[in-house]
């Protein structure tokens, strides 16, 4: 393509506010589109625990990469840039604006930088770590990649087996950690990017993930794992994630979880992982990190960021 394709990238983990502050800017603007940056949100009937644009939202503001996949299909990295990618070219060519937003900054990083140039898998080696996964379980395979590859492990959350398992196969079959397989530090010369970071302080972020997750329960949560349950065992993909996967958990005696532990615990883990997110959006050149509150929503800021960005589209 002759020209730069503009896209704006707004990163954020869970009850940020990124969702609201959407609508808020381009609810009804038939020249924006939004890509979902959320791994999870991929999977069907998981719509609660992912806190999902319900479909009459979709309709005013469209989102894509939402309901693309079943709980038991797998969804990498490099499949969310190839269709991120797609998806971009084709709005570009119809002067729509592409918006990727989402909380998964893995995602996030490798779209703005590119895919790091990993060695190709090997299928038998991988069928072996997944017999080992099935029979050891993935707290004890996060354990073995922490052993021999530290910085990744300390990345990786410890149920999210796809990447543990990718991790150790890196490390198998070269005796480097994922980290010598560097990403580029330069942004992708194809797009023009406006990145925009949402933080909230840490103690009224954890407040709202609480006051989430208790909307998430009120919403029907409960029964919403319960039917994928039925369907899907604990290690499908789609089952890893927070909000789902405590559903499986047992206390110490191994007994099922009451409803206020497994509450207790997606509070936590939600907290967690929020945490873990920004380390995947360090670094990223020429981001601007914008705090948000409960009152300054930041929505002037943004616009002015987002003005430039269309009259770049525009320009076109």
């Amino acid at each position: 393509m002759p020209n730069k394709i503009p896209v704006l990238v707004i990163f954020a983990p869970t009850a940020t506010g990124k969702t609201d502050l959407l609508f808020k800017l381009f609810a009804g603007n038939k020249k924006v589109r939004v890509i979902s940056a959320d791994s999870m949100q991929v999977y069907r009937g998981m719509d609660i625990g992912t806190a999902k644009p319900t479909p009459a939202e979709r309709e005013i503001l469209p989102h894509h990469l939402i309901d693309i996949k079943n709980p038991d299909e797998q969804f990498s990295v490099a499949e969310f840039v190839e269709k991120a990618d797609s998806l971009c070219e084709s709005f570009f060519a119809d002067g729509i604006l592409p918006v990727i937003c989402g909380g998964t900054g893995f995602y996030i990083r490798a779209f703005l930088l590119g895919l790091p140039s990993t060695p190709t898998g090997d299928e038998a080696l991988r069928e072996k770590l997944r017999a080992e996964l099935s029979q050891l379980g993935g707290q004890a395979m996060w354990q073995k990649l922490l052993s021999c590859d530290p910085d990744s492990a300390k990345k990786i959350d410890p149920a999210d087996s796809y990447r543990v398992l990718r991790a150790l196969e890196i490390f198998i079959l070269t005796g480097k950690p994922r980290a010598a397989f560097a990403q580029s530090p330069k942004l992708r010369d194809k797009y023009e990017f406006t990145t925009i970071i949402l933080e909230r302080g840490r103690e009224e972020l954890y407040r709202r993930i609480e006051a989430r997750v208790d909307k998430m329960f009120e919403a029907g949560l409960e029964s919403e794992a319960r039917g994928l349950m039925a369907s899907y065992k604990k290690e499908a993909p789609g089952m890893q994630a927070i909000g789902y996967r405590e559903f499986f958990e047992t206390d110490a005696d191994g007994a099922p979880l009451s409803i206020e532990e497994i509450k207790e615990r997606i509070k936590r883990d939600s907290k967690k992982y929020a945490k873990k997110q920004y380390v995947f959006m360090r670094g990223i050149p020429g981001a601007a990190t914008i705090r948000v509150s409960q009152s300054d929503d930041a929505k002037a800021d943004l616009a002015k960021i987002i003005a430039k960005t269309r009259a770049a589209l525009d320009q076109n």
